[in-house]
C-alpha cells in the first residue's frame, strides 16, 4: 500500500496543475489576512469576543450568499463567475491595506470597517469557492478524484503553515499593513490557475427556467435526502462549531508567552503541519472502505487533541497537540470531498458543494464565536477544553444515530496508470 499521495494528477492534467499552483499562491495570502485581520482586531480591543465576532461578519453574508450562489453555480459559466468574484476579492483586500495604511483605527468606527471588509470579503467567497471546488472533477480522470483531492488538501496545509508563519514575521517587521498588501498582489495567482481553463458551461438541468431559489431548495432536498450527506456535514459541523477555538489563540498567546507574535504564528502553523503530514501520506485514504466510520474517528481525534492544547503546560506540548488536530482534519476534510463529489450528481455539483462550503467555513466561524463567548466568560483554557470534550461526545453521538452514514462503503476506485 503506498503511503505517499498519488500526483499523477498534477503530472497528466495541466489544467489541474495550473489551477493547484495558482490557487496555493493565492491562498497563501488571504491566510496572512486572516492572521492580520485577528491580530490587529484583538490589538485594538483586547476582547476576544471582538476577536469572534469577526465569525459573525464571517459567517452571515455566508449563509446568506453561499446556497444561492451554488444556484449560480449551475446556472452559468463557472469559469467566468470565479473570474469575476477574484476580481472583486482583490479589491477588497486593497481596502483592507489601505485602512491599515491610513492608521490604527482604534475606534469603534475602525473595529466597525474591519467587520465590514471581512463581511464583503466572506460574500465574495462563498460564491467562489464552491464554484472553484467544482472544476476538480472536471480536470482529473474519477479513479484520481481521490487523489485530487488530496493534493488539494496539501494546497491548504500550505496555506495553514506558510500564511502564518510569513505572517508572523511580516508583522514583527513592518506590521499588519504588510500582510494586506501581500495578499492583494498573490491574488494573481488565482487569475493565473482559473483564467486559462476552458469553459465550464452551466450543466443541463430538467428545468432551466426554474428560478434560484427553486433551484436552492431542490440541493437542499437533495442533501436532506441523503443520509451519507447529512452525515458527513453533521460530523464536520460537530468538529469546526466546538473544536476551533482560533479567536482564544491571542489570548492564550498572551497568558502563556506573553504575546510573541512570533508563537501566535506557530500555532496555526502547528496545525497546519500535522495537517500537511497526513495529506502527503494520504495515499492509504483511496483503500479506506468505510468513509463514514472514518470521518467519525477523525473528528473525535480532532476534539481531544484540542482538549490537550487547552491544558498544555509547554509550547512543545501546545504546538505538538495542534499538530495532532491538524493530521486528523486532513483526513477528516479529504474523505468528506470524496463523499460529495462521489455521491452528488453533476446537476447538483454546484449546490452541494455550496453546502459544504457553508458546513466548512461556517462551522468553524460560529465555532470562533462560540469558543470567544465561552472564552470570556470562564476562561480561554476552559473554552477549548470543554469545546474539545464536546467534539468528542459529538462524534459517539453521530455514529450512534446515523447508522447509514457510519455504514457508508465507498465505492472502488478505479486503477490509474
Amino acid at each position: 500500500m503506498k503511503l505517499l499521495t498519488d500526483i499523477t494528477p498534477l503530472r497528466e492534467h495541466p489544467a489541474f496543475r495550473r489551477l493547484w499552483l495558482g490557487t496555493m499562491l493565492s491562498q497563501v495570502g488571504g491566510s496572512m489576512t486572516t492572521f492580520a485581520l485577528t491580530l490587529q482586531v484583538y490589538d485594538m480591543t483586547r476582547s476576544t469576543t471582538a476577536v469572534g465576532g469577526l465569525g459573525v461578519a464571517t459567517l452571515v453574508p455566508m449563509l446568506l450568499i453561499a446556497l444561492p450562489g451554488g444556484s449560480l453555480a449551475d446556472s452559468f459559466d463557472r469559469r467566468r463567475l470565479v473570474l469575476a468574484m477574484t476580481a472583486c476579492q482583490t479589491v477588497v483586500s486593497a481596502l483592507f491595506f489601505a485602512q491599515a495604511l491610513a492608521g490604527p483605527g482604534r475606534g469603534p468606527g475602525g473595529l466597525w470597517l474591519l467587520y465590514a471588509l471581512e463581511a464583503a470579503s466572506s460574500a465574495i467567497g462563498a460564491i467562489s469557492a464552491p464554484a472553484r471546488t467544482t472544476f476538480i472533477p472536471k480536470l482529473v480522470r474519477p479513479g484520481q478524484l481521490a487523489a485530487a483531492m488530496a493534493l488539494n488538501r496539501i494546497v491548504f496545509q500550505t496555506m495553514l503553515i506558510a500564511g502564518p508563519a510569513l505572517a508572523g514575521v511580516v508583522v514583527g517587521a513592518v506590521g499588519v499593513k504588510g500582510c494586506y498588501l501581500i495578499d492583494t498582489v498573490t491574488f494573481a495567482g488565482s487569475f493565473y490557475g482559473v483564467g486559462r481553463l476552458p469553459a465550464m458551461p452551466a450543466p443541463e438541468t430538467r428545468d432551466r427556467k426554474q428560478g434560484k431559489l427553486a433551484l436552492t431548495r431542490e440541493g437542499l432536498s437533495f442533501i436532506r435526502r441523503s443520509q451519507v450527506l447529512a452525515g458527513a456535514f453533521l460530523a464536520d459541523v460537530t468538529a469546526t462549531f466546538f473544536g476551533l477555538p482560533l479567536s482564544l489563540f491571542p489570548a492564550i498567546n498572551a497568558e502563556r508567552f506573553g504575546g510573541d507574535p512570533r508563537i501566535l504564528g506557530l500555532m496555526p502553523a502547528a496545525i497546519g503541519v500535522g495537517g500537511m503530514l497526513t495529506a502527503v501520506l494520504s495515499g492509504p485514504v483511496r483503500h479506506v472502505p468505510r468513509h463514514g466510520l472514518a470521518m467519525l474517528a477523525c473528528v473525535a481525534v480532532w476534539g481531544g487533541s484540542f482538549a490537550v492544547f487547552a491544558v498544555a503546560p509547554s509550547l512543545w506540548l501546545t504546538l505538538l497537540s495542534l499538530g495532532m488536530a491538524g493530521a486528523a482534519d486532513t483526513y477528516t476534510v479529504v474523505l468528506r470531498g470524496v463523499i460529495v463529489q462521489t455521491v452528488t450528481p453533476e446537476e447538483f455539483r454546484g449546490r452541494v458543494n455550496a453546502a459544504d462550503y457553508v458546513v466548512g467555513a461556517g462551522g468553524g466561524q460560529l465555532g470562533s464565536l462560540e469558543a470567544g463567548l465561552v472564552g470570556s466568560l470562564t476562561s480561554p483554557a476552559i473554552s477549548a477544553l470543554s469545546g474539545g470534550l464536546l467534539t468528542v461526545a459529538g462524534a459517539i453521538a453521530i455514529g450512534a444515530s446515523l447508522p447509514g452514514f457510519r455504514r457508508y462503503r465507498a465505492a472502488r476506485p478505479q486503477a490509474t496508470s
